[in-house]
């Protein structure tokens, strides 16, 4: 009988690992296909940028909220509801005519995505015996790992070999599939006697969430804004007070939507840093180096999405062996590491950043990011349940993926910062030195800086006919565009040491705040 309920629990563990998959698969895999939906659906480039944007903002928003929702009427019933809702989602989007329906089937994949991700951690917890929970979120990290690094290939295969809308059509056998198994697998959590339900906080901490991300988007989107400006302070501070009033609330009911006791723990609160900066420093990267990869070292989508195996295979196969070790090793040891190789590998490829740079140079680095991102995650999830009493594990598990979903926006933007700074700085250097009227650098000067360095490329090409419409000197092209690569990578490196810094905060703050389990 015993053989019988592990076999149920591993392929109950397969079914959540499938979700998993496919809700993180699309955080990274419409990044790749975005001048394409962009062209196809004749959308400007801001427009379109919400289609990412979108999903971030509803998958962070919900993440909490579905965590509560399943602990209130239960886990199974709420994972295969989210499931249903995202694979939905992923119709719709594949099915959208115009840029708003796509726009908006995405924040329903997001949704969906939330509570996939954030009740499949509860769930394993619930289904395995702590001898054997190492292993399994062993597996699951390995999952988490490698959907997050696979993106840009799958990507890059589905757009070049059949339609943008393939990336979304993929979802629906592969949610078909997951809901069948878990519907057979998964048994029912025991649920909480939920008394009152505090409506209140979870409105309330889904709004505060909300204006957090919107905010930082709306920076990440408009790089050239201040931080005083009314579009990005007004939804940061409104996010402060609604944090303020969720705190005041939840200190004073009976039944709470988060109780707040969980961050008296130490170990928590340093598995929540863990979490926050392994997604600012890593998650946050990923984005600058596919641009990094496709637009200034010349590979394709799924040229890039093949180097990056480099990163991603070791995550999936270091996994489960992390996790087996994970129970034998105090856990704080195993984050520390991970962020640290984490670091370790960022300093590598820092080290090679030039124009001439080839793929041989930085795969030594490649391949620390996989082996840090595979240490870190099994104990990061563990941890995290194992800091709080069994009642809270649920809530454990939805707030320590907001803060690992925080910290991706919030080092998406911190780094977009880095890279613009970084990008403008050399780029009046470059510029200037060119054999050019001051008129024409001028317009050059201004022109690149407004579209940015992640447009910097592109836009050299309308500049190339430019100089061949009025017969500008070819040597002058040339010079100017190594002065572009130089900008980019003048950012890119700040891009770099921010990674770095964020990895050994992180590692330190775990190492500091995390104990072993008494």
């Amino acid at each position: 009988m015993q053989k019988q309920n592990d076999t149920r629990s591993w392929l109950a563990l397969a079914a959540l690992c499938i979700g998993v998959f496919m809700s993180l698969l699309d955080v990274t895999i419409v990044n790749v296909a975005l001048p394409t939906i962009q062209k196809d659906l004749h959308d400007s480039f801001s427009d379109a940028q919400w289609i990412i944007s979108g999903y971030t903002l509803a998958y962070a928003s919900i993440l909490l909220f579905a965590s509560k929702i399943g602990d209130l009427f239960g886990r199974k019933k709420i994972f295969m509801l989210e499931l249903l809702i995202f694979t939905l989602g992923s119709l719709g989007s594949a099915l959208s005519q115009t840029a708003w329906q796509l726009n908006f089937f995405r924040v329903i994949q997001g949704i969906g995505g939330a509570g996939v991700m954030s009740l499949s951690m509860t769930i394993i917890a619930t289904l395995f015996p702590p001898q054997k929970r190492g292993i399994a979120f062993g597996i699951w990290s390995s999952v988490v790992g490698f959907a997050t690094a696979i993106g840009p290939l799958v990507g890059g295969f589905l757009v070049q070999q059949i339609s943008w809308r393939a990336i979304f059509m993929i979802n629906l056998p592969i949610g078909v599939l997951a809901l069948i198994i878990s519907a057979v697998t998964v048994g029912e959590s025991q649920v909480e006697q939920a008394g009152k339900i505090d409506w209140a906080g979870m409105v309330i901490s889904i709004a505060m969430v909300f204006c957090l991300i919107f905010g930082l988007v709306q920076k990440e989107n408009h790089l050239e804004w201040t931080w005083s400006n009314p579009h990005v302070l007004g939804y940061l501070l409104s996010s402060l007070i609604l944090l303020v009033a969720f705190i005041v609330l939840e200190s004073r009911l009976e039944f709470p939507m988060l109780e707040l006791a969980i961050f008296k723990s130490s170990a928590f609160v340093g598995t929540a840093v863990a979490g926050f900066c392994l997604g600012a420093s890593l998650y946050g990267f990923f984005v600058y180096l596919t641009v990094w990869m496709q637009d200034y070292l010349g590979y394709t989508a799924i040229q890039t999405g093949i180097r990056q195996l480099a990163i991603s295979l070791f995550s999936l196969f270091l996994g489960p062996l992390i996790g087996i070790f994970s129970n034998r090793v105090p856990k704080k040891w195993l984050i520390s590491a991970g962020l640290m190789l984490i670091a370790l590998g960022m300093g590598v490829i820092l080290n090679v950043v030039s124009i001439h740079v080839v793929f041989g140079d930085f795969v030594i680095g490649f391949m620390l990011l996989g082996i840090g991102n595979a240490v870190i995650n099994p104990p990061l999830s563990t941890a995290a349940m194992e800091s709080v009493k069994p009642q809270y594990i649920g809530m454990a598990s939805g707030t320590v993926n907001v803060f690992r979903q925080l910290g991706i926006s919030f080092g998406v933007v911190i780094l977009g910062l880095g890279l613009n700074e970084g990008y403008k700085y050399q780029l009046t250097r470059s510029i200037s030195s060119l054999n050019l009227p001051t008129q024409i650098k001028t317009k050059l000067s201004t022109g690149f800086s407004e579209a940015g360095p992640l447009a910097g490329n592109s836009v050299l090409k309308g500049v190339k006919s430019y100089f061949e419409k009025y017969q500008v000197d070819p040597h002058v092209f040339q010079q100017l565009t190594k002065g572009i690569f130089a900008a980019y990578n003048h950012g890119y490196r700040n891009v770099l040491l921010l990674c770095i810094s964020m990895a050994v905060i992180g590692a330190a703050g775990s190492l500091i705040l995390t104990k072993r389990k008494k």
